[in-house]
């Protein structure tokens, strides 16, 4: 989330594609959240994780690095933009 709320918050100098990169990634990281959430959300199509089971906990982890994995470059496009920005 805070990826996607930093590249609001320095729009209108955002490229729209680094927005909507941080945004689909903010949304999976909820998804996952609400999977992992004691609601049932299936009628939603919204597969359990079952993080009360150690099978649960690992893919919730294992979803969770995925997510770092993602961010990484998300996060140099934003450093980049805004070192050019304070140039």
């Amino acid at each position: 989330m805070d990826l996607y709320k930093w590249a609001f918050k320095l729009a209108p100098f955002t490229p729209a594609e680094l927005t909507a990169d941080c945004f689909e990634l903010a949304r999976d990281i909820r998804t996952l959240d609400m999977q992992a959430s004691p609601y049932d959300l299936q009628a939603l199509g919204f597969a359990p994780v079952p993080i009360e089971t150690a099978a649960g906990r690992a893919t919730y982890e294992q979803r969770q690095r995925g997510f770092s994995e993602r961010a990484r470059p998300l996060r140099a496009r934003l450093i980049a933009l805004t070192e050019r920005l304070l140039a």
